[in-house]
């Protein structure tokens, strides 16, 4: 006899169409199925979602989890199945060096599904913060080509643009990760912050498909100008599909920014946190906290829900993902929306009040329950 589990009276969100509907969600063996693939002879295991709303499986492209190897670590579960989000993608915390050890410690010992951005670094974050401030840092493309056919974890390369980080290395280390990332037809997301590389130099490199994380950032020379338009470069990247990316971080998104941002434009972006152990008690805190910083400034919840669902399984190609159809996987976040007051902060130290705060309450992983919220 088959073990069916039903989720029954929830709001379900359809993340193709941008919807909400009162319905039910059958999973079998992992696996979304239609309520016409339920045989007289199964088992039926309700259980009861309570109004609250069913969501495809949230997914966080920007963590850093690589939990007491690399100095940013944080437990993947904690900021994962803990706070409804059932996919993470660490990214740029493990080079190819260490990778070996990111998989037999946090991938295989993780209940949050944890999927990587490759350092382009051979050391990553492990070896300190200035990863590509030397050519002999970089990883080769031999080294590249096997790992990435050995790895499926591996869904891209990360490369972090900013002074700190390359040193006098300028572009170069960008022109590297885009070479290597051809070669295996995969995306390279950039990290962008203080110049130099300028986002005029960065942004003509980049490809459909790319991602471009901490896009919200309050430091100079960012994606927009002194009168809040895009800089023809930026806006050149986004028509041609490159991916804006919130990335929030410890100093990384800023309430002005992503205000003026709206005002002008409608171009999706993902969100992601970029936690990690220093900024998980503040001022990230967590995906869904993120969430309802943007529902504070203004943004709706069905476009917030497409940009932690469909939106990341697209620009990753996760096929199954994002979408609550039948024969995907059963990767489920079940929350509640409080309408209750909430101060919360930006990198720079901004607050807004929000009303309306998401609060995870439930987490389903590959058809089985594996968060509730007691």
């Amino acid at each position: 006899m088959r073990e069916i589990f039903v989720i029954k009276n929830g709001q379900v969100f359809h993340s193709e169409k941008k919807v909400f509907m009162n319905e039910r969600i059958y999973i079998y063996n992992e696996k979304i199925i239609a309520k016409d693939e339920v045989k007289n002879t199964d088992n039926i295991i309700e259980w009861d979602a309570k109004g609250k709303y069913v969501s495809p499986g949230f997914i966080d492209i920007h963590v850093h989890v690589f939990e007491n190897y690399a100095k940013l670590g944080i437990n993947a579960d904690k900021i994962g199945i803990e706070q409804g989000v059932t996919t993470v993608v660490d990214a740029g915390s493990s080079g190819w060096i260490d990778f070996k050890k990111f998989k037999e410690m946090i991938i295989n010992k993780s209940t949050t599904e944890v999927l990587s951005f490759l350092n382009i670094s051979s050391t990553g974050l492990v070896g300190g913060t200035n990863e590509l401030s030397s050519p002999d840092k970089l990883m080769k493309m031999e080294e590249w080509l096997k790992i990435k056919a050995d790895e499926p974890a591996i869904l891209g390369l990360k490369a972090r643009m900013s002074n700190s980080v390359v040193g006098n290395q300028g572009i170069s280390p960008l022109i590297h990760a885009k070479t290597l990332a051809r070669e295996t037809n995969v995306p390279v997301m950039v990290h962008i912050g203080n110049p130099p590389p300028k986002l005029t130099e960065i942004f003509p490199l980049l490809e459909k498909g790319d991602i471009v994380t901490h896009a919200f950032h309050g430091k100079k020379e960012g994606i927009l100008d002194g009168d809040g338009i895009l800089l023809p470069e930026a806006k050149a990247a986004l028509e041609r599909g490159i991916i804006f990316d919130l990335g929030h971080g410890t100093s990384s998104f800023s309430f002005e920014t992503i205000k003026r941002f709206k005002r002008r434009y409608s171009y999706p972006f993902t969100i992601s946190t970029d936690i990690y152990d220093r900024n998980f008690t503040h001022p990230v805190r967590s995906l869904m906290t993120t969430i309802n910083k943007l529902l504070a400034i203004g943004y709706e919840l069905k476009d917030l829900l497409q940009a932690v669902t469909i939106l990341p399984a697209q620009c990753l190609s996760l096929v199954g993902y994002g979408v609550l159809n039948p024969g995907n996987k059963a990767d489920i976040t079940v929350f509640d929306v409080a309408n209750v007051e909430e101060e919360l902060v930006d990198s720079i130290g901004n607050k807004i009040i929000s009303c309306r705060n998401l609060i995870p309450y439930a987490t389903w992983k590959n058809g089985k329950i594996v968060y509730e919220k007691s």
